[in-house]
């Protein structure tokens, strides 16, 4: 089963990185981005897509240059997320054949992030703008854009944001924060991954 949830690795350093995706994907997550204001995320991120490339789809979160997005689509990675919408870094994410996931708070930044070739639109901080907001938005959407909930979706509200309309979800500390065990990520993933699969009626 292919679930709507990016796996955000902020923090995560190169030599545990492998374990900690290792245990994401055994549980079910199988989108990982490793933001690129972590500890050596290139190279994070190629050994990643070494090891998991043909079981999860990898790639990388904070990426607010072009001359990044060139840098990861030579490796191999699968998608480019970003806090913000930069119009020439989606497309020319979208030219490199990967999926682009800009950052969006208002209709004017989900318009123009669509114009340019968005795959979806992630909406952070999503503690902000609320279920509500989503649902104000995605009236004014084309029909079938995914919106992705980022910052302040988890466990225990994924079912209030998939009414409002969210397609899916950003999870960063609710599943991974920088020093901790592989043990404590595995009973994270599970946790997001039962919540999420209740939240759908699965």
């Amino acid at each position: 089963m292919t679930r709507n949830i990016i796996a955000i690795l902020r923090g995560i350093t190169l030599d545990e990185v492998e374990a900690h995706v290792n245990v994401l994907i055994a549980a079910g997550v199988t989108v990982i981005e490793v933001p690129l204001n972590s500890p050596d995320p290139f190279d994070s991120i190629a050994r990643t897509i070494a090891r998991f490339g043909d079981q999860a789809k990898i790639g990388a979160g904070t990426v607010l240059e072009v001359s990044q997005v060139e840098l990861l689509a030579g490796m191999g990675a699968k998608i480019v997320v970003s806090p913000n919408c930069d119009p020439a870094v989606i497309a020319a994410t979208r030219a490199n054949g990967m999926e682009s996931w800009p950052g969006v708070f208002t209709p004017t930044e989900c318009f123009t992030a669509l114009k340019a070739g968005a795959t979806g639109l992630k909406f952070f901080p999503a503690t902000l703008i609320g279920p509500a907001g989503i649902a104000a938005i995605k009236a004014v959407m084309p029909k079938g854009t995914p919106l992705y909930a980022v910052g302040g979706a988890g466990a225990d509200n994924f079912a209030e944001w998939i009414k409002a309309g969210a397609s899916g979800f950003g999870i960063g500390t609710a599943l991974y924060r920088p020093g901790q065990s592989v043990e404590t990520t595995a009973a994270n993933a599970a946790k997001i991954v039962a919540a999420y699969d209740a939240a759908l009626g699965g």
